[in-house]
């Protein structure tokens, strides 16, 4: 029988989510690409109970999330079931729809058929009578967006979720959404966009929209698929993402202009005590708008290894001077 660690909460740093009264963890665990079927169930367990025991209550899911699609939610539901469920008010859990899910017209996107389908889905998958947040995963072309809006705030109103959420929005589709929830009576909690050192579109005025309307941010992928880590630094490991089949990390992306940003990255980070997965997650938070930062993990310890970046948070005038001059 499970029993949580009593020191889980003494560690880790809760920070308020926009101008909203939740509070995240710094450090979140995201269930994208190693939590599915195709990996074993007592691995994924353990990376589970093992985060909840450092303090990260927040976990991030998708109907997506596997491979393959949908096994992730039914994954974490069996965790859940078996050792979490007497910490259910201590958790935020998430889920998402927009991508491909099932054939035919109401498999992905944004319509509210396909919305509110998914969600009764990914609940059922995950034995949950409601999730803390749903998101809508992408923006849709073709349907308004003041339709999928209303998806999330029917989930809201049948509580099946408590708040709303949407990824991978721009800046301009993030105020259309936020201008069509607020009509409906609804906030927008939180935006969760790819954002690392490598990748700063946020920058260009998302951050800005989040900012002036209260809304947190919550950036996935803070570590470019581990090119933000000293996995690279001498070249590809035989167990890294980039050799895998499956992996999104592909073996011509870990160019060599990257792996030496990382590496004059990772000095930095030792001369702050810190490896450069903490540095990476703890330079997201330079900016308040961040709630938390979504991190991916194949093992415990890599877990264990970001949540400490919440040790050191703060950086010199100095440091970020340095680190924008090597990511120029």
């Amino acid at each position: 029988m499970y029993k949580a660690n009593d020191s889980r909460y003494g560690a880790m740093r809760y920070v308020r989510c926009g101008k909203s009264g939740l509070k995240l963890p710094a450090v979140s665990l995201g269930l994208w690409h190693n939590f599915g079927g195709e990996v074993s169930y007592e691995r994924s367990k353990e990376m589970l109970l093992g985060a909840f025991d450092l303090g990260i209550t927040h976990f991030d899911l998708a109907n997506n999330y596997g491979p393959p699609p949908g096994s992730a939610e039914e994954t974490f539901g069996r965790v859940l079931s078996e050792s979490l469920r007497p910490y259910r008010d201590e958790m935020i859990i998430s889920t998402k729809a927009g991508f491909y899910m099932w054939p035919g017209p109401y498999g992905e996107w944004g319509s509210k058929k396909n919305l509110l389908a998914s969600l009764d889905q990914s609940l059922a998958r995950m034995k949950l009578e409601y999730v803390d947040i749903f998101y809508h995963h992408r923006p849709d072309p073709d349907t308004p967006v003041e339709e999928s809006m209303e998806a999330l705030a029917t989930a809201i109103r049948q509580g099946k979720a408590l708040y709303a959420g949407i990824s991978n929005y721009n800046a301009e589709d993030t105020q259309k959404a936020l201008d069509a929830l607020k009509q409906l009576g609804v906030s927008l909690l939180i935006h969760q966009p790819c954002y690392n050192m490598f990748n700063r579109w946020p920058e260009g005025g998302l951050y800005d929209v989040l900012e002036k309307n209260g809304v947190g941010a919550i950036p996935f992928s803070p570590l470019a698929q581990g090119l933000l880590t000293d996995r690279y630094l001498d070249g590809i490991p035989a167990d890294s993402r980039a050799s895998s089949a499956t992996g999104f990390l592909k073996p011509d992306a870990v160019t060599p202009e990257k792996v030496e940003k990382a590496r004059k990255l990772n000095e930095i980070a030792q001369s702050r005590g810190q490896t450069l997965a903490q540095m990476a997650i703890a330079w997201l938070h330079r900016i308040p708008v961040t709630a938390s930062v979504i991190i991916g993990a194949s093992k415990y310890a890599q877990i264990s290894d970001c949540a400490k970046a919440v040790d050191n948070l703060c950086f010199t005038a100095d440091e970020l001077s340095q680190i924008d001059s090597i990511l120029g």
